[in-house]
């Protein structure tokens, strides 16, 4: 059965009228194929978490091209355009708001001020905390709280949620159940391990250029390492909004 996703603009107001997806007719054919991503089991989680690292930074640049003119790093990792925090945040809206899927769109959007602005200060602070640096502040935002939320970008994630559930994520369920399942599972395992990489290289990439900021040379091979494939031109090429507190 075909299942129609999709946005359409409705009446003289302009407003814009998300279809409700028919996410229980995905799940039965994910059970009737017996698919190795069914429901909201681990491996379903992981391509919602990867797909949404990549869009992420895909909607974001192109946001900053049709606002700034420019093009900016949008990315959160040293290989390839990904982001963890827009992964975290696919991931966390998936499961706090699947629930609500066929709730009235008010609880949906309230449900996605909450959990935006949670995923996006405890992004902040975990940031400041390991590294010492911030990407984003919006101090100078009116009705802000310590400058890691404020309520107009709440309401953005809000917005977001009610596109999330009943347009996004149903797309992302017809695409993940087009991966054949003989290969699923292997390719799963094979992707993670290149983001567990990924986060641990970018990790390290990024404790080094702290340790330049503070002038502690490099004494390991590691360290020479970083410094000749990661250097401070590259990282803020790579992290253009990324400041360090002093």
């Amino acid at each position: 059965n075909s299942i129609e996703i999709g946005l359409k603009w409705k009446g003289s107001l302009g407003m814009l009228h998300i279809q409700r997806s028919d996410l229980t007719s995905l799940e039965r054919l994910e059970v009737s194929t017996n698919h190795f991503a069914q429901g909201l089991n681990f491996y379903k989680l992981f391509w919602v978490f990867f797909l949404g690292c990549f869009c992420g930074v895909l909607v974001e640049t192109l946001w900053c091209l049709a606002t700034r003119f420019h093009y900016e790093s949008r990315v959160g990792l040293v290989l390839g355009p990904f982001n963890l925090v827009y992964g975290l945040g696919a991931v966390v809206m998936t499961l706090g708001l699947y629930w609500m899927r066929n709730a009235r769109d008010s609880l949906i959007l309230i449900g996605g001020i909450l959990i935006g602005s949670v995923v996006e200060y405890a992004c902040s602070w975990v940031q400041q905390q390991m590294f010492g640096s911030v990407s984003w502040d919006y101090s100078a935002m009116p009705f802000n709280l310590n400058g890691r939320i404020n309520l107009l970008y709440s309401l953005f994630w809000g917005l977001l949620a009610l596109l999330w559930i009943k347009g996004i994520y149903p797309m992302m369920v017809s695409g993940i159940l087009k991966i054949p399942n003989h290969i699923g599972r292997p390719l799963t395992w094979l992707v993670l391990g290149f983001m567990i990489f990924n986060t641990l290289l970018s990790a390290c990439a990024i404790s080094r250029w702290v340790d330049r900021q503070h002038d502690r040379p490099a004494t390991t091979r590691i360290a020479f390492f970083l410094d000749h494939h990661y250097p401070d031109e590259k990282m803020h090429r790579l992290y253009a909004n990324m400041h360090f507190q002093t």
